[in-house]
């Protein structure tokens, strides 16, 4: 809009013509409208594509590209498994959508549509306007209640209107027309099933329902302007990740998908989880094809109405040159003390979570006689990491363990730290019959435990005089004392697949996936996982805390190419 008039107290002067004074207000008035036009296409270019289009309260989200060459350089990596895999999802998806009605997409969309297309699935609607609530019935919110919304932009608004004009003939059934709001819907009738429904927004948008009432909401959203863009932190967070070519984009409303698996009569949610949940808001993620891999720009963020806010501490990213350029996993972060507080708040009650705080306490202190908090994470305060290093065992000696799991962390208070190891080695000696022995590593003192079988279990020491470090299983220490020549930091691997970026950073992960594999065996956490492993070199994941209220994160998944 137009500057605001400023009176400044002039010389007389001949009174300026009326058409000059009306063309240039015109001139002002034309490009304050047109700067703003611009800031706001630019944001929404920022933004997923249909944010403004898709209700506020959609439960999930996904963009992908509609571009046939980034679908072809994505066929490049993986195995024929994961190809089949990719395949099969894909058909279903065109069948659902397309096929069963009649359309192929490359013949009757491809012309028109735009560079993305999205699909976002709707939350069950709810009668209650207010902020949402802890769910206590599956009766509220049920999965079958879900429904679909496909958005696709118009790039040929003549070719686009012709297809809507005059949708294919169905194979049972018929097309009918009605009117929402001022805008013409097209939907199915008669026909078993799902029953879709589309109309054309404003010749920008077609949009695409399997229920008419989701395309009634749709457009509700659109028009009341409460739409994805609108909810609370989204136009803030999702710029952070855009990309001008994304192969895919995604979101996940997290308090609406914490409601739904609170209502699950298999795994419902305590009450207490529930309300943790609620005060985060967002979850998404741009991915990106490189050479190698997949490369995922990740933003988390919080409820902006949460009492809850997020310590901006990014101090991890030195454990890696310590590490040899060999290790298989390695996983790292800035305060141990923090994260686990964090770990706590989140997790208490919630029988979803790996390990209970409650259990992991009263476990420590059991096997130990130590308080978890007020005896060890009270001096972990600086940055830590946990890894698993190969054995090289040496000839003669004997192979009782294939790696060694090592801890690292930068005391804040090495005096507190010392106490607490001490206990530990009493601990070992008088209540499980270890041998405690001082002993030395390149020339540094280290203290090795022994099993009452002879077998050496355990050593710690220290590294740069204020970074404790515990082995346990694989006798890995000569790995670490002296500084290994080739750091994990350094090594080929690494450098490929975790990234310097954000920059400074609050943790990292890698995990060679290829070699660990190949030697030991992982559990089962998702399904078809040996197939995803089989086609994985590595993974790779750096993040960090952007602002009080929000994460960053960038993974890279370096990925085997299909063997023509």
């Amino acid at each position: 809009m137009a500057p605001p008039l400023v009176s400044v107290p002039m010389k007389k002067k001949k009174k300026p013509s009326l058409v000059l004074t009306l063309s240039s207000a015109g001139l002002l008035i034309a490009a304050g409208s047109a700067a703003y036009w611009l800031q706001r296409q630019s944001s929404w270019n920022d933004l997923l594509v249909g944010a403004n289009i898709i209700p506020g309260d959609a439960l999930f989200a996904v963009s992908l590209t509609t571009d046939p060459q980034q679908w072809q350089k994505l066929r490049e990596f993986g195995t024929k498994e994961t190809q089949a895999e990719l395949d099969k999802n894909l058909v279903q998806l065109r069948d659902r959508f397309l096929t069963n009605n009649g359309y192929d997409f490359q013949k009757d969309i491809a012309p028109w549509v735009g560079n993305n297309v999205t699909i976002a699935i709707l939350a069950p609607k709810t009668t209650n306007k207010s902020v949402p609530k802890p769910v206590t019935t599956n009766e509220d919110v049920t999965a079958d209640q879900q429904s679909m919304v496909m958005v696709l932009p118009v790039k040929n608004l003549e070719i686009a209107k012709t297809i809507f004009a005059q949708p294919k003939t169905l194979k049972q059934g018929k097309w009918v027309e009605r009117t929402y709001q001022g805008i013409a819907i097209k939907q199915n009738q008669g026909l078993s099933g799902e029953n879709f429904s589309a109309a054309l927004l404003d010749g920008r948008f077609l949009v695409i329902t399997d229920s008419p009432k989701s395309t009634e909401r749709t457009i509700d959203a659109y028009k009341s302007q409460t739409s994805l863009a609108t909810t609370g932190g989204f136009a803030e967070n999702f710029p952070k990740i855009a990309n001008k070519q994304p192969f895919a984009q995604f979101y996940v409303n997290v308090p609406t998908a914490a409601k739904i698996a609170a209502a699950s009569p298999n795994r419902p949610l305590p009450t207490q989880v529930l309300a943790q949940l609620q005060n985060n808001q967002g979850l998404a993620a741009t991915m990106t094809l490189e050479p190698e891999g997949i490369r995922l720009k990740g933003v988390s963020w919080l409820n902006p109405n949460s009492q809850r806010v997020l310590a901006v501490e990014n101090k991890a990213g030195k454990m890696q040159s310590r590490l040899p350029a060999e290790t298989l996993m390695m996983l790292s972060g800035g305060n141990l003390q923090r994260l686990w507080g964090e770990y706590v708040l989140t997790s208490q009650g919630n029988p979803l979570s790996p390990i209970a705080p409650e259990q992991l306490r009263s476990g420590v202190k059991s096997l130990t006689d130590l308080d978890l908090d007020k005896d060890l994470l009270s001096w972990m305060k600086g940055e830590f990491s946990l890894s698993i290093i190969p054995n090289t065992p040496k000839e003669g000696s004997p192979d009782n363990f294939r790696a060694g799991l090592l801890f690292m962390v930068q005391t804040s208070d090495r005096k507190s730290a010392q106490a607490a190891i001490s206990q530990l080695d009493e601990v070992m000696t008088n209540q499980y019959q270890f041998q405690v022995q001082p002993g030395k590593v390149a020339g540094q003192p280290v203290v090795n435990w022994v099993s009452p079988y002879g077998t050496l279990t355990a050593t710690h020491g220290w590294l740069d005089g204020d970074v404790a470090f515990f082995v346990m299983g694989a006798p890995i220490t000569d790995k670490i004392l002296p500084k290994p020549n080739i750091p994990l930091a350094s090594s080929l691997s690494f450098v490929q697949t975790v990234s310097t970026e954000p920059n400074p950073t609050n943790s990292q992960f890698f995990l060679d996936v290829e070699r660990t594999a190949k030697n030991f065996p992982l559990p089962t956490l998702i399904p078809n996982q040996q197939t995803l492993l089989d086609a994985t070199r590595s993974i790779g994941m750096t993040s960090a805390v952007s602002d009080s209220r929000s994460n960053l994160y960038d993974i890279f998944i370096a990925l085997k190419k299909v063997t023509r």
